[in-house]
């Protein structure tokens, strides 16, 4: 699934094809997606100017006069810019078609995805009210984990993957920033010190931001806007890499599972 930096990755991308540009029609091939494809998205957006292009969280917002379009990429989706008359293929669902002869094309294979159309503020839509801070944001820092995370039993790992808590952190990025931390992914979210939560808020931006230099990580089959994969796989400390020797003691890397996901650590490095 994209996660934060896949789908940062991609807004940078489509960014510059889409600020300034009028959409002149709306094709939907397949309606059913994770929520069925308005018609209001085809005719709210049909003469409009796109004037941004933002993310929060994994959801991509492409805003307009009337109202917001709200992207998701779900588990397998894809945004590209390609010629308006090129051949869509079969999972190829809605084109966003442009004046300067281009589209914005979203593929889904699996057909999780999601185009939303909101003419209210998005980030008050039901799908954005409730998430927490940006990793990379100011407000996001060690005292307010350390704040969300008092009194609270769950392990860590599935702790910074709360969406509510910091958005974003998916699984493969979770494992990283704990390895960089220093921090057990099994350690319960309510026993770590303030100081330990300052070094894991540092390590989850630096890890984020790592990643989103990087094009994000190709697991499967994520691609960027261009169709060119992520290259932060080949920078990966602990994830898949199980038995591998550990980059800092070369101890082993462990993989144990924690909430239903693969969790990579190293038990020396990591307490």
């Amino acid at each position: 699934m994209p996660e934060l930096p896949e789908v940062e990755t991609t807004r940078r991308g489509i960014e510059p094809h889409l600020i300034g540009r009028t959409v002149t029609r709306v094709i939907v091939r397949q309606p059913q997606l994770r929520w069925p494809v308005t018609a209001a998205l085809a005719e709210q957006t049909t003469g409009e100017r796109i004037g941004s292009v933002d993310r929060r969280g994994k959801y991509i917002l492409l805003g307009t006069c009337p109202g917001t379009v709200i992207l998701h990429l779900g588990m397998s989706g894809s945004l590209r810019i390609v010629p308006a008359a090129s051949t869509a293929m079969k999972h190829d669902h809605v084109d966003i078609v442009l004046n300067d002869r281009h589209c914005l094309r979203f593929r889904d294979p699996r057909r999780f995805g999601a185009l939303l159309w909101t003419q209210g503020d998005p980030h008050h839509h039901p799908l954005l009210a409730s998430l927490g801070p940006e990793p990379l944001d100011s407000n996001f820092c060690g005292a307010w984990l350390h704040r969300q995370s008092r009194n609270r039993t769950a392990p860590i790992k599935a702790f910074i993957m709360n969406s509510r808590v910091v958005v974003g952190v998916g699984n493969i990025y979770a494992n990283e920033a704990l390895f960089l931390a220093g921090i057990h992914p099994k350690r319960a979210a309510g026993r770590l010190s303030e100081q330990r939560c300052r070094i894991l808020a540092d390590s989850i931006r630096r890890i984020m931001s790592e990643a989103i230099e990087h094009g994000g990580t190709t697991l499967r089959d994520f691609v960027n806007e261009t169709g060119r994969p992520g290259y932060f796989q080949q920078m990966l400390r602990v994830y898949g890499r199980k038995g591998e020797p550990c980059h800092r003691c070369q101890r082993g890397i462990r993989l144990i599972r924690l909430g239903q996901r693969s969790t990579f650590y190293c038990p020396r490095c990591q307490h």
